[in-house]
């Protein structure tokens, strides 16, 4: 039990806990602990205690003789009007009071506020095992001591005896007088001398009856009266003893594996304290990097200030020297002194020649001292406005200096990501975090064998911007994706993770050609030859007048441009929800230039495209597969007709399996077998089965698109064609 202290002490007063506490969030507390920590929150009489045991004859003289008389037990009308008032009132709640106080205590373990409800501590449990713990760990560590007893007059003997009901300790005489033959104390039970006294079992806080059940929905232990109350109505309860062996079972397994793992322990405690060492070291280092960034931050701002101040130093001298001047100057016009002084000497010459060579030049500058004055101007400004430094955006970038942040995990974007012939990964950082210098993508597949060892992922380093393309995956796998962003701060964490179906087989480039049966008219093909929309035309409003009569509806096609003679091949498209009807698969390329090339714009209403041949030549007995393989799509619902599900082998207990309607999803995938002989119309989006129907495959097929009435189907763009930057997996060279 070494070591073992520092689990006993209380949080509060870090000495061994004294009648713990269990707390709404399974700390303890010692109880008198937990009564000063309420009295100094402002919690007044809500302190009560929760064994609600019997107080020891030793703490009070009133009980020193078993002759005194007892307490009278209260009347049984008065218990009955106990019972129905809710048990009475309590310290600090009023009765009748509709909003009962609800106890806050601030746990000191957690940190944090947890309730404890109107009754206080009074609704806690004790630990007792806890206690027993606590007196094995004195036991174990004391040097030894006799107990003495409690009740005795000085000197105290040495106590033989205890009692858990009286809670105290007795040597042989006390404990036969204090319980006497013939009294209800007669029956207690002695135990051995100690000094702490438990209750012999846990009781219920609210009702004071032993526990006998466990509420798994609350976490708590209940009596017989608690399992009927409304609080635990509907609750998961079970006995106590289910879950003492549950908890039991639960805590010997980990305990076992705890101890089983003792290397791994030492070897971890090694690691963190190898860790501890490294991150004094780095601590160090850090500060050292912070002063000395911050030293140079005051060097350079210590130069610039002395820079400015010699600026402003030598404009002050400029102008205090022109000032000097303009006061010299002004100070010569006073009189008698100066330019003043000297004109009035000049005055005084009698001889004319001399006084107009002489007075020529003086009455210039006369002349110019005269307008100055008349027009006075001190020669610099006493102002250093201009001097004046906005350190408003200094500021702030000093107040907003901090150290660098790594990137936030990045957000895949799952609308734009997907995978064709190509993998197409966007993303995007949330909207406050830093910036990041480029990217790292992970990928692996899920649908390969697990290898011991921890999971190896590809890794592509530096991928500039927020998307990229991951060329050659491997078909009909499922990859997981993730990414996370770096700077100068280092790497952020990664992203979720994205699962993505790569198509079950080679992906099919074609065009759309509208040479073979496509009406011009009704029929408009992209520039790009990858989207086609029909447009009706007069022929569908004469049938729609004319139905009744024998009219038959026309029937627009548009080919692929290219044909499959062997492999596996797959493509997808999009069909317009709003679509009248569009039929979409595969034929012979023969038959269908032969069904459409030049035919007339009304086709036999007994044809079914779904079937490949005349409706009327289902009575053959020779069953062949059909040159045709379409999925019908009308009005956002995918129709699978009888026809349909019996060649996809969908049957029933009484034959065919009848008609039936799915939604439409995003995008048709259609995957062409040609050795087999078959044709797979897939969920794009989630790769989900529709339909499989057999296909004649003895020559060359090509894809094909039937419209009767409006409809638009858009061919799905190969991923290859974005401009956007390629990331070859299986490859190890580094891309710009």
């Amino acid at each position: 039990m070494k070591n073992m202290e520092k689990e006993l002490l209380c949080p509060v007063c870090q000495e061994m806990y004294k009648q713990p506490l269990v707390l709404p969030c399974t700390h303890n507390v010692c109880q008198a602990c937990a009564r000063e920590v309420l009295g100094q929150q402002g919690y007044i009489g809500h302190g009560g205690d929760p064994s609600s045991e019997p107080t020891s004859p030793a703490s009070t003289p009133s009980t020193r003789s078993p002759r005194l008389s007892r307490r009278t037990l209260p009347k049984p009308d008065r218990l009955d009007r106990l019972l129905k008032s809710g048990f009475g009132t309590y310290p600090g709640r009023k009765r009748g009071a509709l909003h009962p106080q609800v106890i806050m205590f601030p746990c000191p373990a957690c940190q944090g506020d947890v309730e404890l409800g109107e009754r206080g501590l009074a609704g806690l449990f004790r630990n007792l095992t806890l206690e027993r713990v606590v007196e094995r760990y004195r036991q174990s560590v004391s040097v030894g001591g006799a107990i003495l007893c409690q009740l005795c007059k000085p000197p105290p003997l040495e106590a033989t005896k205890g009692c858990t009901e009286c809670r105290a300790t007795f040597c042989n005489e006390c404990f036969k007088l204090f319980h006497p033959w013939g009294t209800q104390k007669a029956q207690h039970e002695p135990t051995l001398p100690t000094l702490s006294f438990r209750p012999k079992g846990l009781m219920c806080p609210d009702h004071k009856e032993e526990v006998t059940h466990y509420c798994k929905t609350c976490q708590r232990l209940v009596c017989q009266l608690c399992r009927v109350r409304r609080t635990h109505s509907g609750h998961k309860i079970t006995p106590v003893l289910n879950a003492y062996q549950a908890l039991k079972d639960k805590l010997t397994k980990s305990l076992t594996y705890i101890l089983g793992n003792q290397d791994t322990v030492q070897t971890q405690i090694c690691e963190l304290e190898e860790t501890v060492r490294h991150t004094e070291v780095s601590g160090q280092q850090a500060k050292e990097e912070v002063s000395q960034l911050v030293r140079g931050l005051g060097a350079v701002l210590e130069e610039k200030r002395a820079s400015l101040l010699q600026a402003i130093e030598e404009c002050q001298q400029e102008r205090l020297a022109r000032l000097s001047a303009q006061i010299q100057e002004h100070r010569s016009l006073l009189d008698g002194s100066g330019l003043v002084g000297y004109a009035q000497e000049v005055l005084k010459e009698t001889d004319q020649p001399c006084f107009v060579q002489a007075a020529k030049q003086l009455h210039n500058r006369i002349a110019r001292a005269t307008e100055a004055l008349q027009t006075f101007r001190p020669a610099a400004s006493s102002s250093f406005r201009h001097c004046q430094l906005d350190v408003g955006r200094e500021m702030k970038l000093l107040t907003e200096l901090n150290f660098l942040r790594v990137p936030e995990a990045p957000v895949i974007d799952t609308q734009r990501t997907f995978a064709y012939d190509q993998i197409f990964l966007c993303w995007r950082l949330p909207p406050h975090s830093p910036p990041a210098w480029h990217y790292t993508i992970e990928f692996r597949r899920t649908d390969v064998p697990a290898q011991p060892g921890p999971t190896r992922w590809q890794r592509r380093e530096e991928v500039r911007g927020t998307s990229a393309l991951l060329e050659n995956p491997d078909t009909g796998s499922v990859y997981v994706l993730r990414v996370r962003g770096c700077n100068k701060a280092g790497y952020g964490e990664y992203s979720e993770d994205v699962h993505l179906h790569t198509p079950p087989a080679p992906v099919l480039h074609f065009f759309l050609d509208g040479r073979w049966g496509a009406s011009r008219e009704r029929l408009a093909i992209s520039k790009d030859q990858r989207a086609v929309r029909s447009v009706p035309g007069l022929p569908l409003l004469l049938a729609a007048d004319r139905l009744l009569t024998g009219c038959h509806l026309s029937v627009d096609v548009v080919l692929g441009d290219v044909a499959v003679t062997q492999g596996r091949s797959y493509w997808a498209c999009a069909v317009d929800p709003a679509s009248y009807l569009v039929k979409v698969g595969v034929g012979l390329e023969s038959k269908l230039q032969e069904s459409f090339q030049g035919a007339p714009d009304v086709i036999s209403p007994r044809y079914d495209p779904d079937s490949g041949h005349d409706s009327g030549a289902e009575d053959a007995t020779v069953e062949a597969s059909p040159p045709f393989a379409f999925l019908t799509i009308g009005m956002g619902k995918i129709l699978l007709g009888a026809g349909a599900s019996a060649n996809a082998g969908l049957t029933g207990r009484d034959g065919p399996a009848a008609s039936c309607t799915v939604p439409l999803p995003p995008r048709l995938g259609i995957c062409l077998d040609y050795e087999r002989g078959r044709v797979s119309f897939l969920d794009a989006v989630s790769f989900r089965g529709l339909l499989e129907c057999p296909l004649d495959c003895s020559g060359p097929v090509c894809p094909a698109f039937c419209f009767i009435g409006g409809g638009a189907v858009q061919l799905q763009e190969p991923v290859g064609t974005k401009p956007e930057r390629k990331v070859t997996i299986g490859g190890f060279a580094k891309l710009d």
